[in-house]
């Protein structure tokens, strides 16, 4: 993969679905949440007014309708604004 973020993009790989309930119910594809985590893959230098907090590597929360889907070589990413994501998981 070779994608780059510009300004205060984050690249992150979300996190997958949930197979099953803590009782052992596997859950179907139709009822299957999309994940609120990822993991940072590639973050842009960020903008004069806004630093880059969050780094490659980092586990990240973010909002349910954040960022653009994108998939790159059959895997689905996220871009979003490093304003959308809440929080740094350590």
């Amino acid at each position: 993969m070779n994608i780059k973020p510009l300004g205060d993009r984050v690249l992150i790989l979300p996190a997958p679905a949930e197979e099953k309930t803590i009782g052992g119910i596997i859950i179907p594809d139709t009822a299957k949440e999309k994940p609120l985590k990822g993991e940072v893959k590639a973050v842009g230098k960020g903008t004069k007014d806004e630093t880059m907090e969050v780094k490659a590597g980092d586990t990240v929360l973010y909002g349910k309708y954040a960022g653009t889907e994108i998939e790159v070589d059959g895997e689905k990413y996220l871009m979003m604004r490093q304003s959308d994501i809440m929080g740094i998981i350590s």
